[in-house]
């Protein structure tokens, strides 16, 4: 398959929409996992560090430049593949199957793709842009904290700042809700198309895709709440 195939055929989308969702959802598992260290029960100390590490760490940063571009791509190929299907589908079906015929989130992976879109670009507002690009451009710069006479981002204190609000923390929820289905449809989906789909393999995948997208979204979700609620 050709450069212009991968990126103008159907078949091609489909395979760069599967390579870039698998490579996202690694970047969740570490995302959650860095989440997780605020329970650390350590006024944040444990993720502030870890958060430090993966922002001074060159390994991190250069599998960050891969995350935005593989996450740009996604939604491009995704909004693709929708806008081409919506043109072979201009004439409806004479009996709607509803979820005979496929689940409900399978069918709006358009919608919940574009609700995590809006999501996205509130979060790295929120947090990636003062932490990275804090100080520059009149970006106002994240508060420090000092741990073993170093100073480093006290992200821990941003995040309990802005989760104060129950508005964000009630979107937050509603975005990890969106993930999650998302996910229910896409985890199996991706390694479908990749040809993992015999009998013996499909029912392992389908039973970690729908694991996945409930543990996955769950501990982001329960960030914010602890957060609203004094857990942390």
């Amino acid at each position: 398959m050709t450069w212009n195939q991968i990126f103008s055929t159907s078949v091609g989308k489909k395979i760069t929409m599967s390579l870039t969702g698998i490579f996202l959802i690694l970047f969740l598992v570490v995302h959650a996992g860095l989440n997780a260290c605020i329970w650390a029960f350590d006024e944040g100390e444990t993720f502030n560090k870890a958060a430090a590490f993966m922002g001074n760490n060159w390994v991190p940063r250069v599998l960050e430049i891969g995350l935005f571009g593989g996450l740009l791509l996604h939604i491009f190929q995704g909004y693709s593949l929708e806008l081409a299907n919506r043109s072979k589908r201009a004439v409806n079906y004479a009996i709607p199957y509803g979820n005979k015929g496929s689940k409900w989130y399978s069918r709006s992976m358009a919608i919940l793709g574009t609700l995590l879109l809006m999501f996205l670009i509130m979060h790295i507002y929120q947090f990636w842009t003062p932490s990275r690009l804090g100080g520059m451009m009149g970006i106002e710069k994240l508060p420090e904290a000092t741990y073993n006479g170093k100073e480093i981002h006290n992200l821990f204190y941003e995040m309990k700042e802005e989760f104060e609000n129950p508005i964000i923390v009630v979107f937050y929820v509603l975005a990890c809700a969106s993930l999650g289905y998302h996910l229910a449809h896409g985890f199996q989906s991706a390694f479908r198309t990749l040809g993992v789909h015999n009998k013996r393999y499909s029912i392992l995948l389908s039973s970690l895709g729908y694991g996945f997208s409930i543990f996955v979204p769950l501990i982001f979700a329960l960030m914010p709440i602890s957060f609203l609620f004094k857990l942390v």
